[in-house]
């Protein structure tokens, strides 16, 4: 392709690229549900941008209540830094931004507005595995909070 054709096709490109932004958040957002659903964790947590001046290199995820270990034996440093890069395009913000949320509650949030974006530009994603919702875990809103709210 040469300079021109990419300009010529510069916006279908970006179109594209959005569609298969959106179809990688939804698969991984599917498996962190999964994974969550499988380990049977549950409750409040908070996600925490990396931030070299307080000495955190990755993003980390920081249960408010239960066993700290229990996340972290859940889930490497890797999967973290992905969660964060999603969470942060998903909901277009900057890069100082903390989330909290629930975790068993926080895929219900994004995946059907992902389904249904990727749906009506004709992209069939398969279906996402339904995390528990079990209100004896304490689920509150599907909203992730973000940090000072």
């Amino acid at each position: 392709m040469n300079f021109s054709q990419l300009l010529l096709h510069r916006e279908a490109l970006l179109r594209e690229a959005r569609l298969a932004n959106l179809a990688f958040a939804y698969s991984r957002l599917s498996d962190f549900a999964e994974r969550v659903a499988r380990a049977g964790l549950h409750g409040p947590v908070t996600l925490h941008g990396a931030d070299p001046q307080a000495d955190r290199f990755w993003p980390a995820l920081v249960a408010h209540r239960g066993n700290q270990s229990v996340i972290d034996e859940h889930f490497l440093d890797e999967d973290m830094l992905e969660l964060d890069e999603l969470l942060m395009f998903l909901e277009d913000e900057g890069w100082d931004v903390d989330f909290t949320f629930d975790l068993e509650t926080m895929p219900q949030r994004y995946l059907p507005a992902l389904r249904s974006e990727l749906e009506k530009a004709g992209i069939a994603p398969p279906p996402a595995s339904a995390p528990s919702t079990d209100s004896a875990h304490g689920a509150s809103s599907n909203e992730p909070r973000r940090s000072g709210e």
